[in-house]
């Protein structure tokens, strides 16, 4: 991620409570909320140091540190090794429906982008076979993908579909998968998918920029057409500082 260095406004931090009940850092992370909120800092900016910033407006590097790290875990800012503290938007919320990640962050106008790390074809395991409903001789295709939103990585995701010619490589960088089965005339159905939690492997931590061990959001879906064919089984493996999923749940 990169961008441009944006000095805080000199009167960012006027007319804080020093004396109050509320801790420093705790109000300098509002504001600084507030500057993101409104565009004041905007997606990419760069901040200053934290002793830069500190000595400026008269805190404490602690302070700084302390208030820029509850933006961090809020999902507003990012540290890279080499680059700084940038801004960032706020953790993605997307709804449980049957929708390309790619297309949900396009249409919140986040700068989705996709880095394909797979893309092969290969004999299914007896299990995989068992699952898509195919035999063991029948190839499949296996892609393995990093999506970023705002040019920070917000989820690993691997698929297993069957429709491999319609599925080019290129393509799968620019665009979302289900809107390209939809587009070349696979109709997505219904889908089954669990949702659940485990701690990162080193590769996951690595790609996804989080501590290896870390926890990660992990998706499973399998998605079946209109005459229950399976077409797709696909698993997700999101940062949760940067990604909820929302449920909608109906008394029966």
């Amino acid at each position: 991620m990169t961008g441009i260095e944006r000095p805080l406004p000199d009167e960012v931090f006027s007319g804080l409570d020093r004396e109050g009940p509320v801790p420093l850092y705790a109000q300098v992370a509002e504001r600084f909320e507030a500057l993101i909120a409104d565009g004041t800092l905007p997606s990419g900016t760069r901040l200053e140091n934290e002793i830069a910033m500190g000595e400026r407006f008269g805190l404490s590097r602690p302070t700084m540190r302390r208030a820029i790290q509850v933006l961090v875990d809020k999902g507003l800012l990012v540290r890279r090794r080499g680059v700084g503290t940038q801004i960032v938007h706020g953790s993605i919320t997307r709804r449980a429906e049957l929708s390309s990640l790619y297309d949900d962050l396009a249409q919140e106008q986040r700068s989705p982008t996709t880095e394909v790390l797979l893309y092969e074809m290969l004999e299914p395991t007896a299990e995989l076979a068992q699952r898509l409903g195919v035999e063991l001789d029948k190839p499949v295709l296996h892609i393995k993908r990093l999506r970023a939103a705002d040019d920070a990585p917000i989820a690993l995701m691997e698929n297993h579909l069957l429709e491999a010619p319609l599925v080019q490589r290129e393509e799968l960088e620019h665009r979302g998968l289900y809107e390209m089965l939809r587009e070349r005339g696979t109709t997505m159905r219904v889908a089954r998918q669990f949702v659940s939690a485990r701690a990162a492997t080193k590769d996951e931590a690595r790609l996804l920029d989080v501590p290896a061990g870390s926890p990660i959001l992990t998706l499973e879906r399998t998605v079946y057409d209109q005459s229950g064919r399976v077409v797709e089984i696909g698993h997700t493996h999101y940062r949760p500082d940067r990604y909820t999923i929302e449920f909608t749940l109906v008394e029966k």
